[in-house]
């Protein structure tokens, strides 16, 4: 199973680490309220977990951590 990932230091690789942060910053508080406000506290509440966790894989996904070993 080969990943889908660019290797390290290229410019499209750079792009999506810069912009994970701020497209879970800006799309989380604007998602979960509209659903409360429209559909239900229930839905907006599983939006937020759901959104959330999706967020946290890909921030995790994207980090530039130091190699081991």
């Amino acid at each position: 199973m080969s990943k889908a990932v660019a290797p390290p230091g290229s410019p499209t690789l750079k792009t999506v680490v810069a912009f994970t942060p701020l497209a879970g910053a800006l799309a989380l508080p604007l998602v979960v309220p509209l659903l409360m406000v429209r559909v239900g506290v229930g839905t907006g509440v599983l939006a937020a977990v759901v959104l959330s966790s999706l967020w946290f894989a890909a921030m995790l996904r994207t980090s530039e951590l130091p190699e081991h070993g």
